[in-house]
């Protein structure tokens, strides 16, 4: 028992209250998401009567002001601050939902969801600045770790009591739905109050402001988004095309299907602070392509389960696979994040947040285009060609660890003894 209690005391991640602060919101409103994605297109469709060409470009929208916007969102950021940035994005979003129940035709959802994509650009690279300035650097990656864990802890638990109310037999339920997801955006906004952010040093008197030129001139960083966008497309996206998959081509049930992503969620919530832990003092770029190893085995065993078995064979194999998916997640969490962080000089985190979230809109766009169109042409045919884009990726990683600097290719070590800041001041400090 001693060597139990040992064990998950090394697990500290030593971060302050206000980075706790951060995640509890953060898991509140991941919960109303995961309420909500699972359902929007079905609400669009079978209760709107929206076509699906209809309903997917108004998803489509979203996705492209998020992307658009995201240039405008970090200069917002550097200018007014990480929590500041965040909570207005965090309003837009709410309005976006509480009117979502009154849509009735594909322009006022197109509307509403661009709406939504706005809040979006400013919602990532204001909540990563924020939980940069917020750590100490030497626990960013626990950080970003507890972050990945309060996400998918929220989304799943949220689709899980979102299956409970929706139903099309009776359109209210989605306004319940709309409408407690709303509550959430505003409930994190509340949150924010309680959070203080420390502001980067100022420039020295004379100097330039640095802006998106300075960002463009570090090739190290543009690379790693090059990266991002393959892991993003290749890995995350294409795995969203499992549950059609396995419903098509092996006959899996929805509630099976419902239990492949719960395994996901349930594994990282358990396993990522040891993880996180674990990665201490190892090579971030290894681990990034240890990430990609794992997302093409996990795509190969998806195709496994769809040609050799069915049913709930087929969902077993799938679970294992999502398993493997979920081992990858577990490694980039505490990684990529922290990376980019310190990779960003303080003045421009915001737009070095703003460009690392604008690669994922990418990959997000890219991923289910190309997979859908080979998921309807040759369905096993979108599981190798992943996997190989991932694995190119993971090479990526390797070559790319030479060109970063000395001091930021290694997660850092929590050393024994360390105190973390205190309400974002660090610890020691005066002010």
């Amino acid at each position: 028992m001693s060597a139990a209690r040992s064990y998950l005391r090394s697990l500290d991640p030593h971060l302050p209250r206000s980075v706790w602060l951060v995640q509890f919101g953060g898991a509140v409103n991941a919960f109303g998401t995961g309420m909500v994605i699972p359902f929007t297109l079905i609400y669009l469709h079978n209760v709107r009567g929206i076509s699906l060409a209809a309903a997917g470009g108004a998803l489509a929208i979203a996705a492209a002001v998020a992307l658009t916007a995201g240039i405008a969102a970090g200069n917002v950021v550097d200018r007014v601050g990480g929590r500041n940035t965040l909570a207005f994005g965090l309003l837009l979003q709410t309005i976006s939902m509480a009117l979502f129940p009154l849509v009735h035709n594909a322009w006022e959802a197109a509307a509403l969801l661009a709406v939504q994509g706005i809040g979006t650009a400013c919602f990532w690279p204001g909540q990563s600045t924020l939980l940069a300035r917020l750590a100490d650097p030497e626990t960013r990656h626990h950080a970003y770790a507890l972050q990945r864990i309060s996400m998918n802890l929220g989304i799943g638990l949220g689709g899980v009591v979102g299956g409970l109310i929706a139903t099309t037999a009776d359109p209210h339920s989605f306004t319940v739905l709309y409408l407690l997801d709303a509550a959430t955006f505003l409930a994190f906004v509340v949150v924010l109050a309680f959070v203080h952010e420390p502001r980067p040093a100022p420039a020295p008197d004379g100097e330039a402001k640095p802006g998106y030129r300075a960002v463009l001139r570090d090739r190290p960083f543009l690379a790693l988004l090059g990266l991002n966008v393959v892991f993003v497309a290749a890995g995350y996206e294409t795995l969203l095309l499992t549950p059609v998959y396995a419903k098509n081509q092996a006959g899996v049930s929805e509630r099976w299907i419902g239990m492949i992503w719960f395994a996901n969620t349930i594994f990282i919530v358990l396993a990522q602070m040891p993880i996180s832990k674990w990665l201490e003092g190892r090579r971030r770029m290894v681990a990034l392509a240890a990430m990609n190893v794992c997302f093409a085995v996990a795509a190969l065993v998806v195709l496994v389960g769809g040609t050799l078995f069915e049913a709930g064979a087929a969902a077993v194999v799938m679970i294992g696979a999502t398993l493997i998916f979920a081992v990858g997640e577990c490694l980039q969490g505490p990684t990529q994040g922290a990376l980019v962080a310190d990779m960003a000089p303080g003045r421009l985190s915001g737009r070095y947040f703003a460009l690392s979230s604008m690669s994922w809109s990418t990959g997000a766009i890219l991923g289910p285009g190309i997979g859908g169109v080979l998921l309807g042409w040759k369905p096993n045919a979108v599981w190798p060609l992943a996997a190989c884009a991932c694995l190119l990726a993971g090479a990526g990683c390797l070559a790319l660890e030479r060109r970063l600097p000395p001091a930021l290719r290694r997660t850092p070590r929590v050393a024994e003894g360390f105190v973390p800041r205190v309400e974002g001041v660090p610890a020691g400090s005066s002010g």
